[in-house]
């Protein structure tokens, strides 16, 4: 039954990922999905590194980058004839060269976890985002490189010249990857390295050497870090020395920790809300940063566990058929955090626009008076109020529903 049920997932998620098109089909959309399929894979490898293994790393878009750079070369050489190559095979050519570096890196990076193995990893991303503006011939310098990815020959017919092409093959690339890291996680390496994780002398004692431990959950994650970067070769067809540097290591680690370490679908979610933040929320406002910042430290705060592991918190009332005693107190709490939330990003872009008269979802505000900036701060006020009347009430249908969980588990044991 578990079986079924399990397969019935990945069903799922395939017929999902297959099926999105036909809802989206605008140009703008299929951009979209093709950055959510590289964003998913990249964070998933992070995850093996964090949230499976406990290496904190701020270099992993060195394996990412090493993987795109690769991957255009690639394509280079099959546009010039040099190589004759399907194009569908250039994430697997990224993966190889993502798993050449993380295994010399490796083998001196992996000796220690925490903050050694923190900043050895900060060193090396550094020092590749330095080299790639010195090593030219190979990197590109500030420009990067670029290539074309219709040279290669057809697939089935298929030239390669519709971004929609490339979305279904990123698909199929992130299926594959998405699979063999969940059975990752399955193999006595990948609970070997939760077991490192969580106390590595316990499995030292036990006959277990943690930095090989390390040292293989640290290869199959820049394995997988270069499949990403080959979709982003692809689907781009260029890359530069900003591909490497440590804003993308910091985009993967916001990514993973918002989405949820330690939980496999964890990475999935986070790859999901940062890039529609990146590429919807940026098309709105100038300050998408500010809020990106302001969510990963109230998820920091408040949901350390991120998104998947709040889900995850309903998992037994649900199983119990107990969920619905939270509906209407998260009702009662969300509309007013909804407004807050609404409200002082209003209060935000009105003090930050420079225009006379600025418009707010469907509403024209004066910025130049101070009436508009007072009834925005009433109703910040009027929702914090509201909350904070209701949280009570959320708080006792929480409590209540955990304590029938628990008696409910306690008759099923006994």
């Amino acid at each position: 039954m578990a079986v079924i049920k399990k397969s019935t997932v990945w069903i799922c998620y395939l017929l999902g990922l297959l099926a999105l098109p036909q809802f989206f089909d605008s140009v703008l959309a299929i951009s979209i999905f093709n950055q959510m399929a590289i964003a998913i894979v990249f964070a998933l490898s992070y995850n093996m590194l964090l949230g499976q293994g406990g290496m904190l790393s701020f270099g992993h878009a060195v394996y990412f980058g090493l993987g795109g750079f690769l991957a255009v070369h690639t394509l280079v050489m099959i546009e010039f004839e040099t190589l004759y190559f399907s194009i569908i095979w250039i994430p697997i050519v990224g993966g190889f060269i993502g798993l050449l570096a993380a295994l010399f890196i490796g083998t001196f990076s992996t000796h220690k976890a925490g903050t050694v193995f923190a900043m050895i990893s900060l060193g090396i991303g550094e020092l590749l985002a330095a080299s790639s503006l010195i090593f030219v011939s190979f990197f590109g310098g500030e420009a990067g490189i670029s290539g074309d990815r219709t040279f290669g020959p057809p697939f089935f017919g298929i030239e390669w010249f519709q971004n929609l092409e490339i979305y279904y093959l990123a698909v199929a690339w992130v299926f594959i990857a998405t699979l063999f890291m969940y059975l990752f996680t399955l193999t006595p390496a990948g609970k070997m390295a939760n077991a490192v994780r969580d106390n590595p002398e316990r499995a030292e004692f036990i006959g277990y050497s943690a930095r090989r431990v390390r040292y293989i959950t640290f290869c199959a994650a820049g394995f997988f870090a270069g499949i990403a970067g080959g979709l982003f070769a692809l689907n781009y067809e260029f890359i530069t020395e900003e591909n490497l540097n440590a804003a993308t290591s910091g985009r993967v680690l916001l990514s993973a920790y918002i989405g949820g370490l330690g939980y496999f679908i964890g990475p999935i979610i986070g790859a999901v809300v940062l890039t529609l933040m990146n590429s919807l929320l940026s098309n709105y406002s100038d300050l998408w940063m500010l809020y990106l910042g302001i969510m990963f430290l109230l998820t920091v705060l408040f949901l350390p566990r991120g998104f998947a592991g709040f889900i995850m918190m309903h998992q037994a009332a649900w199983a119990h058929g107990k969920i619905k005693c939270l509906i209407v107190p998260y009702l009662l709490t969300g509309f007013p955090s909804l407004i807050f939330v609404i409200a002082s990003v209003g209060l935000i872009e009105l003090s930050h626009t420079d225009e006379a008269e600025f418009s707010y979802l469907g509403l024209n505000f004066d910025s130049t008076t101070a009436i508009d900036f007072i009834l925005i701060s009433i109703a910040i006020l009027g929702a914090l109020f509201c909350i904070r009347k209701s949280l009570p009430q959320l708080r006792a249908a929480w409590e209540s529903a955990n304590e029938i969980t628990e008696d409910l588990e306690k008759e099923g044991r006994s």
